[in-house]
């Protein structure tokens, strides 16, 4: 401990004395140097470990708000419309399903479930995603299938396993309330009421949400409070970057690439089966491909994976640190162009139990 104390300051002297301080050599043994690496600037951070190709991004903090286009520009009151909007189950045909019933704020806007259920408790077949960085996301849903939030907004109600509704009646029964067409009025002087505005003013809220997620301990951390990261939680941190190979597809302000990888769940020809980006695409190549889920208050949306298939932290680490399940093709499967392929992203970690539970405590601070 000693020797570690006076390593740090040494350091420290150096860096008032000569400016930035050469790339250190740290291990997970020596938390004080640690500290005196990440107490750097990010861009002074040690590069992470990466495949070769990746354009990875540094970690970085969040913006106030997601950025707006320029057909749909952000504005507080259409904001607070499409918070009532959301939390509104009149959005469904039962009336009794709001975007909230899958997308709770107590649980970091996910639901909490395995899968979600929706219109007469018709179970879906995927996990709901967090909507907090949804904002960041260049596709929507796990396969995609939506380029933006306005394009996504409407989805959910038209789905028959989710709100059963359809966008006329929808338009009508919101035309033909007391309370909408005023506040439409509002804040979009001149338009009608229509799909486009519901869907806009959806949007606009969602882009908002990543307020919720500005108060972590690694947000505050990245903002320049270097104590806000226990030692244990910054040795996740390094291995984060490093050995744990996360930084491959969870990077930026978002923890996420906006990309499609194939963790080896996708259960080809089996009860469980789904073909993820292949659904869109109806590409080979995308068969059990599923969008990269942002990181950001993770420890609060499981169950985890497309299809909620790990309930807790550990087995998802523990799926990780196998390098992922790896389906090999037997009798008419050996000649299947479809055949899923898990992505060369995931890769035996070899992390040991005390790593393991650094790297949880790490993303227990996100």
């Amino acid at each position: 401990m000693r020797r570690s104390l006076k390593r740090l300051v040494v350091m420290l002297g150096m860096l008032l004395v000569n400016g930035p301080l050469p790339v250190l050599a740290c291990t997970l043994s020596e938390p004080a140097c640690l500290r005196a690496m990440y107490s750097r600037p990010s861009v002074q951070w040690p590069a992470p470990q990466v495949d070769a190709g990746v354009a990875w991004q540094e970690l970085a903090p969040l913006p106030e708000r997601a950025p707006a286009p320029e057909h749909n520009p952000y504005t507080e009151q259409k904001a607070e419309l499409g918070r009532q909007l959301f939390f509104d189950p009149r959005l469904s045909r039962s009336g009794q399903i709001a975007c909230a019933s899958c997308h709770e704020p107590d649980l970091a806007f996910a639901d909490g479930r395995r899968v979600s259920f929706g219109h007469d408790r018709a179970a879906g077949r995927r996990n709901a995603p967090s909507l907090v960085t949804s904002g960041l996301a260049g596709h929507l849903f796990w396969d995609g299938r939506a380029d933006s939030l306005e394009m996504q907004a409407l989805m959910p109600v038209v789905d028959p396993k989710e709100m059963a509704f359809s966008v006329a009646e929808l338009v009508a029964r919101l035309r033909d309330s007391t309370d909408y067409p005023p506040q439409f009025a509002k804040v979009f002087p001149g338009q009608a009421l229509g799909a486009e505005q519901v869907a806009a003013a959806l949007a606009t809220y969602q882009r908002g949400l990543l307020r919720v997620a500005q108060r972590t301990p690694f947000e505050r951390f990245l903002r320049g409070q270097a104590q806000a990261l226990s030692d244990q939680q910054l040795q996740g941190l390094h291995l984060f970057r490093t050995k744990a190979r996360c930084m491959n597809c969870h990077f930026g302000p978002g923890l996420q690439d906006n990309r499609f990888h194939n963790a080896g769940l996708t259960f080809y020809g089996r009860r469980r089966q789904d073909l993820g980006r292949y659904e869109v695409t109806g590409l080979a190549q995308d068969v059990g491909r599923f969008r990269t889920p942002s990181l950001r208050l993770v420890s609060r949306t499981g169950p985890w994976f497309h299809n909620g298939l790990a309930s807790s932290l550990e087995q998802v680490l523990l799926f990780y640190n196998s390098g992922m399940p790896r389906p090999v093709a037997k009798g008419e499967q050996l000649h299947d162009p479809k055949f899923p392929v898990t992505s060369a992203q995931f890769q035996v970690l070899a992390l040991d139990r005390s790593e393991l539970k650094a790297l949880k405590a790490f993303l227990q601070a996100l």
